[in-house]
């Protein structure tokens, strides 16, 4: 083994806690003394004060895995004492079952409780714990126990051999199956809803409900927002006037508007989302300010007709002889502003017919 001395570059403090012997810590690891918790506590303490795995195990023996595993199955232990357990617990993982413990570590404190009582109950090793606990793990995110199962680690590790059971067509694995749910089975309810498996004929149960398509609209960007048509350029101050007002209402942004009323379907963007008063205008590209050389092409305009406070880095929409007109201007105009151009939008650009029609030429 590898001597780690005070003051070599080892990725540890060059100064120890008086409080703490690192030497002692390190004997404890490398001669395997008390137990496997004490073992734990002292790698996390190492590691706490700089010791790297790699110099750990150098020094003791201990792999940066196992060392791992003993410091989250010690940090287990000791949930498991704080919740109260019963003798036998204590006993079997005095010496022994760190292994079993660290799968425990995605449980909640009582629910490491519970299946630690139901390991040492039926001597389960740490294949027998993730199985218990990935179940559990599975159960507790369901809002209310299925019928016939309890909330008993047994119950719920069976519940999970009665799912897979029910949708088995092969006899010898559905046999297998059932067998090792009565095994775990706890309750005399989680018995009989498993052996009614055997009385039941195939794809008596295999037709479900499907699972209902729920999704969560995460962004604001997935709201659209439905605004307003005015019309298409060329228009009259009348048109611009004319336009009536929608409102967005409830969770989902339901809108009540006007049977002769036109709207479109704009992303959620925060530009529009900000706008006050947000209204939609078409036009070709060549109607809009130094875009009389640049390709030519639909587009929609976005204007805020409560937003009309002159900003030299806006367009703006004015009356010009009778007619809506975008505008920008340098400086405050004299002119009245009737509303600002937040976005001009492009429709999505679509492949030529003919090259989209033979695939391997888009991919390549």
């Amino acid at each position: 083994m590898t001597e780690i001395t005070p003051g070599t570059p080892d990725g540890r403090p060059q100064t120890d806690p008086a409080n703490i012997n690192f030497e002692e810590l390190l004997q404890l690891l490398r001669r395997k003394e008390s137990n496997w918790v004490r073992w734990g506590k002292a790698c996390q303490q190492l590691q706490k004060a700089g010791y790297s795995t790699q110099a750990i195990f150098e020094a003791t023996g201990f792999e940066p895995i196992q060392q791992n595993q003993v410091i989250v199955a010690a940090q287990v232990h000791d949930t498991l004492m704080k919740e109260g357990v019963s003798e036998s617990v204590r006993s079997r993982f005095e010496r022994t079952g760190s292994d079993s413990l660290y799968e425990l570590r995605i449980l909640t404190q009582p629910e490491r409780a519970a299946a630690a009582e139901f390991i040492v109950a039926r001597n389960l090793d740490s294949e027998g714990a993730r199985e218990v606990a990935k179940a559990l793990k599975e159960f507790s995110r369901r809002s209310h126990p299925p019928e016939g199962f309890s909330d008993h680690p047994g119950d719920v590790v069976a519940y999970q051999y009665w799912k897979v059971a029910r949708q088995q067509n092969d006899l010898s694995e559905r046999s297998r199956l059932i067998a090792r749910g009565l095994m775990f089975a706890h309750s005399q309810e989680a018995r009989q809803q498993i052996e009614q498996l055997l009385t039941d004929g195939f794809g008596s149960n295999q037709h479900q409900p499907p699972r209902l398509p729920f999704y969560r609209l995460e962004a604001d960007d997935f709201m659209p927002s439905l605004l307003p048509v005015i019309g298409k350029l060329p228009l009259t101050i009348a048109d611009w006037e004319a336009v009536a007002t929608i409102k967005s209402t409830g969770l989902f942004g339901i809108v009540e508007a006007s049977s002769q009323q036109k709207l479109v379907a704009i992303p959620g963007w925060q530009v529009v989302r900000k706008a006050q008063n947000p209204v939609v205008i078409l036009c070709n590209s060549h109607q809009l300010p130094n875009q009389s050389k640049a390709k030519l092409e639909d587009v929609l305009l976005v204007l805020d007709q409560n937003s009309c406070e002159w900003h030299p880095d806006s367009y703006f929409a004015i009356e010009q002889s009778g007619k809506l007109e975008i505008q920008w201007f340098p400086e405050e105009p004299d002119v009245s502003l009737l509303g600002r151009l937040i976005l001009v939008l492009r429709a999505k650009k679509i492949l030529d017919e003919p090259l989209s029609s033979d695939l391997w030429q888009v991919e390549e």
